[in-house]
């Protein structure tokens, strides 16, 4: 199976500096940003290697990444 990858340089790669810049100088992004990367490694975890979890599971858990994305895309642009 491919696995498509989420972490937010592939996801906005126009904005490669300013991730990086938010994440030592802003203490709530730098906590979203792991987050989402935690989010984002077990679900590609789960879907990599085809372990057993509920769908509901996993829709919850792509839902939570797609509102941290937001949350970290809007301190983006702003």
């Amino acid at each position: 199976m491919n696995i498509e990858h989420h972490d937010l340089a592939h996801e906005f790669p126009q904005h490669k500096d300013k991730i990086h810049g938010l994440k030592m100088s802003n203490a709530h992004f730098a906590k979203l940003f792991d987050a989402y990367h935690a989010l984002t490694k077990d679900v590609e975890r789960l879907e990599g290697e085809g372990v057993p979890v509920a769908d509901e599971t996993l829709a919850t858990q792509k839902k939570e990444r797609a509102l941290l994305k937001d949350q970290l895309y809007a301190m983006l642009v702003n």
